[in-house]
């Protein structure tokens, strides 16, 4: 098994020290298997600690599982926040970024009926082919696309099976498996199981049966109430209800597509600071979409931030933001919208103009929670509407043609607006679009397809913080030029300049908030 080639790697003596103290600095990335027992761990397991003769450390659980270690029933390793490793520079770094972060994408999974499939088309996407693709996992991951799949897969059924009373033929339809046939020999063949045996095992108090929320689980520090606050200056009534203060949580109505249909409902978070844990709840409705669902809520609140790394580029800067996360979206379409309705206004005024579109625009939704009452405009409803309904809601000439424009091209499959999109690629393509530029662009790709080197070019605040004089192009380009030292984190250097962060702030004045 090659380990993946990164910055931030540790040596196993390291990983050691981090399993001895359960640091949950180090949850997700990496897992302990124990040669003794056969099973492997999150670093934050409360179970004795293995003599470290007996310890195997992997970054990934699919190559603990491929070399033969089942997962943990206490710890649950399908918890743990998900590894990124990024890159700028190496191409082979970046395209196994580009391809886990795919497969980590439930909504990648259904449809294919051989998990080969699924890979063809992941390498199709890239523009590689079937066996470069395989060459480079085995490389850098030391397991295949296919192995990386269906632990993926398997560990999300897994989390079904602990947290959800679905029947277990929805659970393996809902983790990407043709038939439940195919689901129990998967199951069996990793596990030693059969997943009617996992559910009937006492797993954890955590049981969505019992009227007990799903657990998500971040590496600290996470300043959440940073990310609340900027969340709930921007929240839209109706669609979501934001608490930035104690008890801290939010609540949404959601649309989802999957395998040709629509799955409308709400969910509900509530979050424990204390236990860097995040608690979940859905309606019954979202149910068989639990994996989608979940991977959005942690794009939505940045859970699969690795603050180590991040900080050690950004903290000599940002010394007063070593918590703050990049607040993320929960349909990227949204996000884009609501971005162009903000360009060259405040931030109140966007809300505005939102607020007016979801009532015009927005299907009526009966939830249990009385402040969720609509969901956001489709795409196909935003290409279809006649520009004077838009005109009346007070929308410019310019922003009606930039909304149709996206609205048209979502329809149509030319765009998508995800953590698995290409960053690059799908810049252009929205600056191709009539009424977007540079920073709309880059500010979508910092909240909506995840990518943490976005840098909104001719930023403002960005340039003040600086303390560039002027305004303009040459402004801008000595910004990016002093940016370089940031990289591949400006996403993460926006957020801590836009809160006042800087080690030497000179904050502008009269300038809106972002």
């Amino acid at each position: 098994m090659s380990a993946m080639n990164t910055p931030d790697s540790i040596d196993d003596e390291a990983r050691y020290r981090a399993l001895c103290s359960h640091d949950a600095r180090f949850d997700g990335r990496f897992f302990t298997a124990v040669t003794s027992t056969g099973i492997y761990c999150r670093p934050v397991c409360r179970v004795r600690t293995p003599r470290r003769e007996n310890c195997r450390f992997f970054e990934h659980a699919a190559q603990a599982e491929q070399a033969g270690f089942r997962p943990c029933l206490r710890c649950r390793p399908e918890l743990a926040p998900l590894q990124r490793h990024w890159s700028v520079e190496d191409a082979r770094s970046i395209l196994v970024q580009q391809a886990t972060q795919w497969l980590d994408n439930p909504q990648n999974w259904p449809g294919a009926s051989e998990g080969g499939a699924t890979v063809a088309r992941l390498a199709s996407r890239l523009g590689v082919s079937d066996r470069h693709l395989r060459r480079i996992f085995e490389d850098r991951l030391g397991v295949s696309p296919l192995q990386y799949l269906l632990t993926r897969k398997l560990l999300a059924a897994k989390q079904m099976l602990a947290d959800t009373a679905l029947p277990i033929t929805q659970i393996a339809l809902a983790s990407g498996f043709a038939s439940q046939r195919r689901f129990n020999a998967a199951f069996g063949d990793h596990y030693g199981l059969s997943p009617g045996q996992m559910r009937r095992q006492p797993l954890s108090a955590n049981n969505q049966r019992d009227g007990t929320p799903v657990q998500l689980f971040w590496r600290p520090p996470f300043d959440v109430a940073a990310l609340l606050r900027f969340l709930a200056e921007r929240q839209l009534p109706g669609i979501e209800h934001v608490q930035p203060d104690a008890p801290l949580g939010l609540q949404r109505t959601a649309r989802v597509e999957s395998g040709g249909l629509t799955h409308t409902g709400w969910f509900s978070v509530r979050f424990d600071p204390d236990a860097n844990r995040l608690e979940l709840q859905l309606s019954d409705s979202l149910l068989p979409v639990l994996p989608t669902v979940i991977w959005r809520v942690r794009a939505l609140f940045d859970l699969d931030a690795n603050p180590l790394v991040i900080n050690s580029a950004l903290h000599a800067d940002f010394p007063a933001g070593d918590g703050l996360r990049v607040p993320g979206c929960f349909d990227g379409f949204e996000l884009a919208v609501r971005a162009i309705l903000g360009q060259q206004i405040t931030v109140a005024a966007a809300r505005t103009l939102a607020i007016r579109l979801t009532e015009r625009l927005g299907e009526a939704i009966t939830t249990q929670h009385p402040q969720l009452h609509r969901l956001f405009p489709t795409a196909q409803a935003l290409a279809s509407v006649g520009p004077d309904i838009l005109g009346e809601l007070g929308i410019v000439r310019q922003r009606q043609a930039a909304l149709q424009s996206l609205a048209r091209a979502i329809v149509e499959g030319g765009l998508v607006l995800n953590a698995f999109a290409d960053a690059h690629t799908t810049t252009q393509a929205l600056q191709a679009l009539p009424g977007i530029g540079p920073w709309t662009a880059q500010y979508i790709a910092m909240r909506a397809l995840r990518w943490p080197d976005a840098w909104p070019v001719g930023d403002v605040a960005l340039i003040k913080t600086l303390g560039i004089e002027g305004r303009g192009r040459a402004a801008a380009l000595e910004a990016d030029r002093q940016s370089a030292a940031w990289r591949p984190w400006r996403s993460y250097a926006v957020i801590r300049a836009w809160a006042g962060t800087h080690a030497n702030p000179i904050l502008p004045s009269g300038v809106p908030s972002p």
